[in-house]
C-alpha cells in the first residue's frame, strides 16, 4: 500500500507541475501579445523526458523558456557523492522558467519548482523565484518581494525571511561581490521533518509558488513595457546579462545537476540570454542610473 501511495504522489506532483507549465505558457503569450511558445517533446536516455517550450522574438519576450521534466533512472556517482547517498534509483520532476525580455526596463525572471526522490526517507521539494532587473526600480522590488512574502505566509510565517536569506546567499556572484539581482526566495530539501508540514502541504506550497509567477511577472511587464529607452540602456542590459551568464555557468546547481545527469543540453542552457556583452572594466558614473542599480545589488536589503 505504501508503495502504491508513493507512486500516486509522484504522479500527482508531475501532473500538477504540467498544469503549472500550461497556465504560465498561456498567460505569457497573452502578456506578450505577439510571441508563441514552440514545444519540443523529448525523452531522456535512461528514463523519462519532458516538454521544452521556448518563445523567441516576441513583442517583449526576446527569449523565454518554460520547461517541464519528469525523469528517472540511475543516479551518477558524482551526484551520489554530492547527496551523500548509496542508492541510485532516482525520480525528479519540475518546472523551470527563465525569461529574457528585449526591453531593458523589464526585468529578467527565473523560477524553478521541483521534487526529487530516491526512496521514502530521501526525498524533498526545492525551488524559488528570483528577479534580475537590468535597472532596479525600488517600487517594483518592493511589489515583487511583498507578493512572495504573501505566498509564503499562507503556509508558515518563517518561510519568507528564511528563504529570502537563502536567495541572497545563493544568487551571489562571489567573483564580482554582487548579487545576481534583487533576489527573491530560494529553498531546498523541504520535507515534513524540517517544515512541520505534511508532504501534501509542501506540494501545495510548491504549487502556490508556481501560481504566483504569472500575475507577478505580467504586472512587472505592464508597468515597464511602454517606457522609452535609449541605446545606453540597451548597452547596460547586455552588460547585466553577462553577469547572469557568469552565475549560471559557474555557480548554478541546476545547471550542474543537469549536466552531471546527462540531461538535455538545449533545455539546461535555455537559461542563457540570446546576447550578452563583456565590456572591459565597465565602471558606471557616480550618481547615474547604472551606478544606483549597482548599489542595490547587495545581500540583506529588506524590501518589505
Amino acid at each position: 500500500m505504501e508503495i502504491e501511495k508513493a507512486i500516486m504522489f509522484k504522479e500527482e506532483v508531475a501532473e500538477r507541475y504540467k498544469q503549472i507549465q500550461d497556465e504560465i505558457c498561456r498567460g505569457l503569450e497573452i502578456a506578450d501579445g505577439k510571441g508563441k511558445f514552440e514545444e519540443e517533446l523529448w525523452e531522456r536516455n535512461g528514463g523519462g523526458g519532458g516538454r521544452t517550450r521556448i518563445m523567441q522574438n516576441g513583442a517583449i519576450i526576446e527569449k523565454g523558456g518554460v520547461n517541464f521534466s519528469a525523469v528517472h533512472g540511475k543516479l551518477p556517482e558524482a551526484v551520489k557523492k554530492a547527496f551523500n547517498v548509496t542508492e541510485d534509483d532516482f525520480f525528479a520532476t519540475g518546472v523551470s522558467i527563465v525569461i529574457h525580455p528585449n526591453h531593458p526596463l523589464v526585468p529578467i525572471i527565473h523560477m524553478n519548482i521541483r521534487y526529487f526522490e530516491l526512496n521514502e526517507e530521501t526525498r524533498w521539494f526545492g525551488g524559488g523565484i528570483d528577479l534580475t532587473p537590468h535597472y532596479v526600480f525600488e517600487n517594483d522590488a518592493r511589489f515583487f518581494h511583498h507578493k512572495l512574502k504573501q505566498a509564503c505566509d499562507e503556509f508558515k510565517a518563517d518561510f519568507y525571511p528564511k528563504f529570502k536569506t537563502h536567495a541572497d546567499d545563493y544568487f551571489f556572484i562571489k567573483h564580482r561581490e554582487e548579487t545576481r539581482g534583487i533576489g527573491g526566495i530560494f529553498y531546498d530539501r523541504l520535507k515534513p521533518q524540517n517544515t512541520g508540514l505534511s508532504w501534501q502541504e509542501i506540494l501545495d506550497f510548491s504549487i502556490n509558488i508556481g501560481e504566483t509567477f504569472l500575475p507577478v511577472y505580467t504586472e512587472l511587464i505592464d508597468r515597464n513595457r511602454d517606457k522609452e529607452f535609449t541605446e545606453k540602456h540597451k548597452e547596460w542590459q547586455y552588460q547585466r546579462r553577462s553577469r547572469y551568464v557568469e552565475f549560471n555557468l559557474v555557480y548554478d546547481s541546476g545547471t550542474k545537476f543537469g549536466l552531471e545527469t546527462n540531461g538535455r543540453i538545449e533545455s539546461i542552457l535555455m537559461s542563457l540570454p540570446p546576447q550578452a556583452n563583456w565590456g572591459y572594466n565597465v565602471q558606471p558614473k557616480e550618481g547615474s542610473e547604472e551606478y544606483k542599480t549597482l548599489q542595490l545589488l547587495k545581500k540583506g536589503i529588506n524590501w518589505v
